[in-house]
């Protein structure tokens, strides 16, 4: 069918001529797309305003030969003008949107799709510090991409742990035999921290320090952008332990 419908979270958006733009999306059942959103700069469009990013729409669409034209777009959740008013929140969820986008792409991805959502949500309902929420969602975005920090195992012989050292680009906790040059030695309340976010154990991390939260940030972010294999531009923008 040439005509489909969707939810979708709006990642980014990209100006077109004179009055349009280019949408680019994460949906639930078809992947990322990008749809020609025609007019939305004018002062009267139907939908310019529903279709910013962070926001949840249900959008219906037109298959093209290179874009889809979105057609109809309804707003479910307009994330987006809470975050704008917090600007840890803000910044954080901008590095998930750059991160859905690199991680994502034509294929369906649904985990993906609900990953985002939560994580969004979370951010914009402050039910956690928005480090936290990044740090947790990252995790899980790489996991689900098949990009899992070993935590309680050795990422290289699969050992049991704990294991004190932390590798980048082995891919987490190294046990005393693999551990190779260069490895750091991150404090046991850093490792319980990165532990709680990788399972979700929101009781642990939000009591986490400041000390830990600043060095599980650098860790996690180190692995990701090791994995993507180039710097998630966000991430400079972000601030971590300094606002509850």
């Amino acid at each position: 069918m040439k005509t489909y419908r969707d939810d979708a979270i709006v990642l980014r958006c990209h100006d077109l001529g004179e009055a349009d733009r280019i949408i680019t999306m994460l949906s639930r059942q078809h992947g990322k797309v990008r749809a020609v959103a025609k007019g939305v700069r004018r002062t009267k469009s139907r939908f310019g305003s529903r279709v910013e990013p962070f926001s949840m729409i249900d959008v219906q669409l037109y298959r093209g030969r290179n874009l889809d034209t979105i057609t109809q777009v309804e707003s479910r959740n307009q994330y987006g003008r809470t975050l704008v008013a917090n600007y840890d929140a803000y910044t954080t969820a901008s590095v998930m949107l750059e991160l859905a986008g690199r991680l994502t792409g034509d294929d369906p991805d649904p985990g993906q799709f609900r990953l985002l959502h939560g994580a969004l949500h979370a951010s914009a309902t402050a039910a956690h510090a928005p480090d936290l929420v990044l740090g947790s969602y990252m995790l899980r975005a790489l996991a689900l991409s098949g990009w899992e920090l070993a935590v309680f195992e050795c990422a290289l012989c699969g050992v049991p742990g704990p294991h004190e050292a932390f590798h980048v680009a082995s891919g987490g906790a190294v046990c005393d035999d693999c551990r190779p040059p260069g490895s750091t030695i991150p404090t046991v309340d850093t490792w319980q921290l990165i532990g709680a976010l990788n399972e979700g154990d929101w009781r642990i991390a939000d009591k986490s320090t400041d000390v830990a939260r600043k060095s599980a940030n650098a860790l996690i972010s180190a692995f990701a952008q090791w994995q993507l294999e180039t710097k998630v531009k966000s991430l400079r923008m972000v601030r971590v332990g300094e606002q509850r």
